[in-house]
């Protein structure tokens, strides 16, 4: 079994910041591919940021410049320091991690279940 699980979301105000954490756990051989995403009502989930084992960053435009996405790998977990947020950042905001899980040959998505993010402007 592999779990993935979120924590971080709260409220703030337009201009603050938040970071979300994200850790993977449970039977792992191996982590690739970290990422968040957000989900706004009524549409696909969107790309937030995103993370590769070898440290190379991906981010949206809308994240460009206020997030910074980063990991821990030996705790297999990713980070998303968002700062100078504004109420359209409001959403669920979600972490994939694309796992190998131990006794496998080859590797899955697992989400966690999401946190809130709320921006008041």
């Amino acid at each position: 079994q592999v779990y993935v699980a979120e924590s971080g979301g709260g409220l703030v105000q337009a201009g603050g910041s938040l970071r979300l954490s994200c850790t993977a756990s449970g039977n792992i051989a191996s982590v690739g591919l970290m990422s968040w995403f957000r989900r706004f009502p009524g549409k696909e989930r969107e790309l937030v940021a995103s993370i590769t084992s070898t440290g190379t960053t991906n981010y949206a435009d809308s994240a460009k410049g206020r997030f910074t996405i980063s990991r821990d790998y030996r705790l297999n977990m990713v980070f998303l320091q968002m700062n100078n947020l504004k109420a359209d950042d409001t959403s669920v905001y979600y972490c994939e991690a694309i796992v190998r899980p131990t006794g496998v040959s080859g590797a899955n998505n697992f989400w966690g279940q999401g946190t809130q993010v709320t921006v008041s402007s």
